[in-house]
């Protein structure tokens, strides 16, 4: 069983509990205007160019985002932190990109994971079927949850899919007392809106289980990663959420009973 993998990160320490090694799935349905990992769409690799600049002199150097990997030769990159997960009750987180895209790939990892009592997260847009959605929630101890925009036609319209099936799935797993973290981004003019907040509140106030959000703020950090893939940047020079305004928001999604953080 062979995946498409374009990164990974060690030592993360917001991607779910203790301390963590996050990998990067490659392909992903949704085209966010705001995505911070561009290179993480297409699910095929992908040639570029470097350019470094040392004495003068410009270098460009041909490289690659994004290689296959079989599921032993990534579980023993997995096993290497196993001392770090061991000391801080963490463990590995599955992101992307969309994991989802590469279901069996993603479901063989995770339970060569769990047989070795490894503890796994998967970071998810939640747009797949039902059926992924099930059979992912008997094997991961914990899915990070992204809610974007509730409105279907305003979600195709930054994210291009409908928002229909994310909220479907999201329902169910509350519905199934699944273990969940929501993740909110902010970005301002989009997922900051009235209405949007309105009835994201409206929609987090049917949930019974899921008592978990994390507040992710806007930034503009990717947008040289645009232009190193020839992809538009669409955000142009959106400014930064202010501290005031991500504070209210944390003030009232605890009224609703939700244990907030702000950052991952």
């Amino acid at each position: 069983m062979v995946g498409t993998i374009f990164d990974i990160k060690h030592f993360a320490i917001h991607d779910g509990p203790g301390i963590r090694q996050t990998i990067f799935f490659k392909g992903c349905p949704l085209k966010c205007w705001w995505c911070h990992n561009p290179e993480s769409q297409n699910p095929e690799p992908q040639q570029y160019f470097q350019t470094n600049r040392l004495d003068g002199q410009v270098f460009t150097k041909e490289k690659t985002v994004g290689y296959p990997i079989s599921v032993p030769d990534l579980f023993q990159i997995i096993e290497k932190d196993r001392v770090f997960f061991e000391e801080s009750a963490g463990g590995v987180t599955f992101s992307g990109g969309e994991p989802l895209m590469q279901f069996e790939f993603l479901e063989a990892i995770v339970q060569k994971c769990n047989s070795a009592g490894i503890h796994t997260a998967v970071d998810t847009s939640g747009f797949t079927s039902k059926k992924n959605i099930e059979k992912l929630s008997e094997m991961t101890r914990l899915f990070l949850y992204d809610v974007k925009i509730i409105n279907s036609n305003e979600h195709k319209k930054y994210t291009g899919v409908p928002s229909g099936p994310i909220i479907e799935n999201l329902l169910w797993l509350d519905k199934n007392n699944i273990n969940v973290t929501l993740r909110f981004p902010v970005i301002p003019s989009i997922t900051d809106t009235g209405e949007n907040m309105s009835a994201l509140k409206t929609l987090l106030s049917q949930l019974k289980n899921i008592h978990n959000l994390d507040i992710l703020p806007f930034h503009s950090m990717s947008k040289a990663k645009y232009k190193r893939f020839n992809q538009p940047y669409k955000m142009g020079n959106t400014p930064p959420v202010s501290d005031d305004a991500l504070w209210a928001m944390k003030q009232d999604f605890e009224a609703l009973g939700f244990e907030v953080k702000i950052g991952g």
